[in-house]
Formats: structure tokens, C-alpha cells, sequence
């Protein structure tokens, strides 16, 4: 390799970072280097498949479709985007949509309660929906402002509403920072006064929310990665060590140095600013991590039908269990798929940034939550559980923090790009789905697709 002070700026490419969706995108779209750290592309968003009673992980399908499917990071589901966008993914590989059937389910009263809750009071009885009504028109006449995210719900639902189901469920989703940041997109929990009162009055269940209708690949979403890798020239094994910004190199694990002469990335942003050497001088905005625990199990006689259900209390402390196999059956092994007496689960339980649990701790909470998902009479033997670890699961922040724009500054300053949903540290749920990070990829690419 030629010495970097030989180096012409010729030479020096832009290369993409991360082969995750966004980083396949940006790929696509510009022609560019990929560089990802795994032996597979995706990222989180990515199937894979574990026969009953084993521990081997397969990142395709077995020939005899013997097997769970699981995602790394739980339930990714593809919904909104730009029609364009979803045209794209849909010329990659085959698509089924989805009507979402989603609930709160209170453990302490084995009570399931479509979702959202604000818009179905009539499940909590005629008494507490009445004076949740109240207090929901109360402080929309009152109008006061509201600097967290636990002001900005108070503000909302009320003293009643909020104890049922908001400050537990945030305390266990957002580990107990939601005290603290700011507030979070509406979308996820729309205030709307007219569907509550009609909620209030009828158990008919209403659709609301940014997700009440969702696409997924037929194939599992490890085919529409496998499918955009193709198109790419990518790099797989290759671990970023450092960011040499005043040389303009990146140092891989393997001792490679690659010169740059931009870098897209969609690594963390803080991350990206840790392997940079670079500092923002502000208090850096916080981020969550998850531990899904994947289960392939026998049915309980009171299974959930619905696909996922947001858990306000648990004892072993998780705040959301999907069901992979309510969305569509082929998530299970082939043989049972018609039996109807298995299922496909994620649980997901949040830790603070970084505090990734021990071996023993993990096993500890294996344990934990499937007796209490035996418990709930959910699910009976247990076939497959496999643990994954999201450590960049959810990014917030500090109400009026100028963190993410002052280090996404300063990284432009070096020609640092960063793109997608962690790249970005999108805070905003409908800025961090499948399609916007594909979306904002493609958009990246094309920006430099005339540097190749």
C-alpha cells in the first residue's frame, strides 16, 4: 500500500462504514466500499434460524425449514417510508403486509388492553374512564409546557392514567431516565381527545399510531440484507479500531489501514466520536441498550393472540413481548406451522447504555422470564432460547441538548458523514425505522455517488 504523504487526493476514496441497511444502502446507491464488522449483513435488522433443542445459530435457512426464525434485534417490522422507498425494497425481494394487532397487557390484573390505551378507557371500567377523560381534557385547556418526557405524559393522561401504564412502562423501556429526557415523539403515544372519548364509550378497537399497518419480506429480513449486499462491494470481518481524522485513515482491528477521502457512517454517533478522538463540549445525550431474548416454545392456554404487547410490570423486568409467529407462521419450524401449538417470541428487557448483563446474569434472566411467561400461562416447554445483545438499542435526549448537532458538526469538520438512525442519533421513532434508514442511505449515496 502506498504511504499516506504519497497519497494524491485522487487517490483517496470515500469509503461507507457499517453494512447495516442504511450502510447497504449508501453502498447501492454510490458504488462505494463497505466495510462491516460482522461475517453477515444487516446489522440488527437482520433473520436468523435456531433448530429445536440447539444452540447453533444459521444465518440461512436449513434445507429442511426445520428451525425458529428470530431477528438479532427482535421484531423489525418495515412500515411508513416514502412510496418510492418501499418500491425500491419491494424490487429486491417479496413482501407480505400486515394489519397490526398490538396491546398493553397489566400482569397484576392479566388484563390485555388494545393498543393504545388512551384510546381504549373503556377496558379500565366506566369509573376510571371517566376520570381519565376529565383529566385528559383538563390539561389540554390548561396547555402548560412541559420540559421532560415524564411532564410532557402527566400532561397528557393525567394523574390517573399515567400510574396504570405510562411511569411504569417508561421506567423499565427507558430505565428510569424518563424523568429526565426530553419528550418523546408523539407518534408513539398519540393524544387524540375524540378517539379517547369514543374509546371511552365503545370496545371496539381503533387504530392510531405510526405503525397500524407494516410490511415484512416473505423470506425473512436476512434475504432483503443478502439481497442489497449483493449489489454492493462489501467487506465482512472488518472491525473499526480507530479514526486517524488528521491523517485521514481508518484502522481495522485486522492491523489494515485504509486512507479516506470522506467517510460515511453509520456507526453511533458517539461512537464514531470515541474512535475519532474527537470531543463535544457538552454533556453527551444518552442511549439505551437491550437485551431480546429469543424463545421458540409450545403455546400456553392463554397465549396472547396479538403480535407484540408492551408490559408495564414484570418481575424479571422486561417492557415488551412480540410474537414473531402471530405475524406470520413462518417463523416456525415447517412441520408445526400448521399445528398451531408452537410460537416464535422476542422479549425485550432495556439496560442503561452500556451495562451489558454477565454470562451468569444472563442465564439468570433466561430463567426469570420464562417462568414468568409460564406463569402467565403464555407458553409451556421451551425448545430454543437464544439471547442477543443491542448495545446501541434506543437513542434520547437531554431536553434542549446541542450534543448531536455539535458533534455531527465537528465530524464534518474532518469529512465525517454520519448516516442513519444511530449515525444520526434520530430521537424522533418515525425518523428510525427499516425504510428511513434505507431512505437516508440512498439519499447519502447518491450524494456521493460522482466521488467513486
Amino acid at each position: 500500500m502506498k504511504a499516506e504523504n504519497s497519497l494524491s487526493v485522487s487517490d483517496k476514496k470515500t469509503i461507507i462504514l457499517g453494512g447495516g441497511v442504511t450502510g447497504l444502502a449508501s453502498g447501492l446507491a454510490s458504488g462505494l466500499a463497505v466495510y462491516e464488522m460482522a461475517e453477515a449483513p444487516g446489522g440488527i435488522c437482520a433473520s436468523y434460524y435456531v433448530a429445536p433443542g440447539s444452540r447453533e445459530r444459521l444465518y440461512s435457512a436449513p434445507r429442511d425449514h426445520e428451525a425458529y426464525r428470530f431477528e438479532i434485534g427482535g421484531g423489525h417490522w418495515i412500515w411508513g417510508g416514502d412510496p418510492l422507498v418501499l418500491r425500491f425494497i419491494q424490487s429486491l425481494t417479496t413482501f407480505k403486509s400486515y394489519a397490526r394487532s398490538a396491546a398493553v397487557y397489566l400482569s397484576d390484573q392479566a388484563t390485555r388492553i388494545p393498543y393504545p390505551i388512551q384510546n381504549h378507557l373503556s377496558y379500565l371500567g366506566s369509573a376510571i374512564a371517566r376520570q381519565v377523560l376529565c383529566e385528559m381534557l383538563e390539561a389540554k385547556a390548561d396547555n402548560r409546557p412541559t420540559t421532560t418526557m415524564g411532564d410532557w405524559m402527566r400532561a397528557c393522561f393525567g394523574p390517573t392514567l399515567c400510574p396504570i401504564f405510562f411511569d411504569p412502562f417508561h421506567q423499565l423501556y427507558a430505565v428510569g431516565l424518563w424523568q429526565e429526557l426530553a419528550p418523546q415523539d408523539q407518534s408513539n403515544s398519540p393524544v387524540n381527545l375524540s378517539m379517547a372519548v369514543h374509546g371511552a364509550l365503545s370496545s371496539s378497537p381503533q387504530p392510531a399510531g405510526y405503525n397500524t399497518s407494516f410490511q415484512y419480506p416473505v423470506e425473512g429480513l436476512n434475504v432483503l440484507a443478502q439481497c442489497m449486499a449483493e449489489r454492493c462491494n462489501i467487506h465482512y470481518g472488518q472491525r473499526v479500531t480507530r479514526l486517524c481524522v488528521n491523517e485521514k485513515l481508518v484502522e481495522f482491528a485486522d492491523g489494515r489501514e485504509i486512507p479516506y477521502q470522506a467517510l460515511l457512517c453509520t456507526l453511533p454517533l458517539d461512537k464514531t466520536l470515541q474512535l475519532a478522538g474527537l470531543t463535544v463540549n457538552h454533556k453527551s445525550d444518552p442511549y439505551t441498550s437491550v437485551m431480546v431474548l429469543n424463545l421458540g416454545a409450545r403455546k400456553g392456554p392463554r397465549c396472547p393472540t396479538e403480535q407484540w404487547l408492551y408490559i408495564p410490570r414484570s418481575k424479571a423486568g422486561f417492557h415488551r413481548v412480540g410474537f414473531y409467529s402471530h405475524v406470520d407462521p413462518s417463523f416456525l419450524p415447517l412441520s408445526t406451522r400448521q399445528n398451531g401449538d408452537r410460537t416464535s417470541i422476542y422479549v425485550e428487557k432495556a439496560y442503561m447504555g452500556g451495562k451489558r448483563p454477565t454470562q451468569e446474569q444472563t442465564e439468570a434472566l433466561i430463567t426469570a422470564v420464562v417462568q414468568e411467561l409460564q406463569d402467565w400461562c403464555w407458553i409451556e416447554d421451551v425448545e430454543v432460547a437464544d439471547p442477543t445483545w443491542v448495545e446501541t438499542a434506543y437513542t434520547w435526549v437531554w431536553p434542549n441538548s446541542p450534543w448531536r448537532q455539535e458533534a455531527m458538526r465537528i465530524l464534518q469538520e474532518h469529512d465525517i458523514y454520519q448516516v442513519g438512525r444511530y449515525g444520526r442519533w434520530a430521537a424522533k421513532l418515525t425518523d428510525q425505522g427499516i425504510s428511513q434508514s434505507i431512505r437516508d442511505g440512498l439519499y447519502a449515496g447518491a450524494s456521493f455517488r460522482e466521488c467513486t
